[in-house]
C-alpha cells in the first residue's frame, strides 16, 4: 500500500497501526485516536469474540499493544473494532482493522507466527453501465489474492476494462487488459502471477474467484499441477449458478463476494453473446472504488452475522 493511499485511509480513522507489518519479536502497536473512551474488541471472521483477561478500555488518545491485550490470539485473521463505552457490537467508531497472524506453511517450517499484518478493513464498489455491485473480501482464506485485487483496483487497473466472457448460468468474467481484442481476449494479465489460495469457501452465486489456466489433468478429476494452479493474474469471474460452479470449489481461489447489487449481476448475465461466449457489446467496468468500512457503511456485518 502506498503512503498516499495509507494516509487517505487513515485520515478519519480511530485505530491507526504504527506500521502495516510486524515481525514476531516486535510489539504490535496501535494508535487510538479517540477523545472519548472506547473498548477494543477483537473478533475472528466467524464473528466470535476473542477472550481476554486484560482491560481493553482506552480512555484517551494513545498507543496500545495488541499482543498484550489479546494473548489468546493465535494464527488466523481477526477484525479489531473500537466500540464506544456502554455500547456493544455491531456499534463501533472509525474504521476497523484487519489483523492477520501469518505462519510459515512450508513443509518442515517451525511453528508459531511468522509475521503480523495490520490494515484497514475495506470493501469495493464495482461500477458498470448497469449499476454498481458492492464486494466484500475473504481476508481470512485468500488474503494475498484479496490484496492483489484491492491494489490493482486502487491503482486503476480495472477501470475501463470489459466483461469479455459471459456464460449464462455459469460465470461472467473480466479483468483482462486485452479483453477488447476478439483474437486475444482471455489471454491478458498484469505480467505476474498470483499463487493459488485454495480453501473450502463455496463458489455460490455472487462469489468472485480468480481465472487461471486450466490443466488437462483436471478433466480426469485430478487437482491442477502447480504451474496451472498458480497461473492467475488479474482476470476474475463472478459465479452465477452453484449447480454449475460447485466443481470449482477447492480448485479455484474464491476471494470475495457481491453483497449488494445482485440485480446488476443478473443484467450482466443477460447480455447477448456470440462465438466463444463473447458479448456482442461487451459491458464495461466503469470504475472500481475501494472504500474503508465505516459505522455508516459496513457491508461485512451481514456476512459476519451469518
Amino acid at each position: 500500500m502506498s503512503e498516499v493511499i495509507a494516509s487517505t485511509l487513515f485520515l478519519f480513522s480511530v485505530l491507526i497501526p504504527t506500521k502495516l507489518w510486524y515481525s514476531p519479536d516486535q510489539p504490535v502497536t496501535i494508535e487510538v485516536r479517540s477523545n472519548e473512551a472506547v473498548r477494543l474488541v477483537l473478533v475472528d471472521f466467524l464473528g466470535r469474540v476473542v477472550d481476554t483477561q486484560e482491560d481493553t478500555r482506552v480512555e484517551k488518545p494513545g498507543q496500545v499493544e495488541l499482543k498484550r491485550l489479546f494473548p489468546a490470539a493465535r494464527s488466523g485473521t481477526y477484525i479489531l473494532y473500537a466500540v464506544p463505552e456502554e455500547k456493544q457490537l455491531p456499534d463501533f467508531v472509525g474504521t476497523p482493522l484487519v489483523v492477520q497472524i501469518r505462519t510459515d506453511k512450508r513443509p518442515g517450517a517451525q511453528p508459531g507466527p511468522m509475521v503480523w499484518r495490520v490494515e484497514p478493513l475495506r470493501y469495493a464498489v464495482l461500477q458498470t453501465e448497469f449499476g454498481s455491485m458492492t464486494i466484500c473480501f475473504f481476508y481470512d482464506v485468500a488474503p494475498n489474492t484479496a490484496c492483489n485485487f484491492l491494489r490493482l483496483a486502487e491503482e486503476g487497473f480495472y477501470d475501463g476494462l470489459v466483461f469479455h466472457r459471459v456464460v449464462r448460468d455459469f460465470v461472467v468474467q473480466a479483468g483482462d487488459p486485452l479483453g477488447t481484442d476478439p483474437q486475444r481476449a482471455g489471454t491478458g494479465g498484469t505480467g505476474y502471477h498470483v499463487q493459488a489460495e485454495f480453501h473450502d469457501r463455496q463458489h455460490v452465486r455472487g462469489v468472485l474467484s480468480m481465472a487461471r489456466q486450466g490443466d488437462d489433468l483436471e478433466q480426469q478429476g485430478l487437482m491442477p499441477r502447480s504451474e496451472f494452479a498458480n497461473s492467475a493474474s488479474s482476470q476474475f469471474f463472478i459465479c452465477l449458478n452453484y449447480d454449475r460452479t460447485k466443481f470449482l470449489d477447492g480448485r479455484y481461489t474464491a476471494f470475495g463476494k457481491v453483497v449488494e447489487g445482485l440485480d446488476v449481476l443478473g443484467k450482466l448475465e443477460s447480455v447477448q453473446t456470440g462465438p466463444n461466449d463473447r458479448p456482442i457489446d461487451p459491458p464495461k467496468i466503469l470504475k472500481i472504488t475501494v472504500q474503508p468500512v465505516t459505522p455508516g457503511k459496513n457491508p461485512y456485518q451481514a456476512s459476519l452475522a451469518q
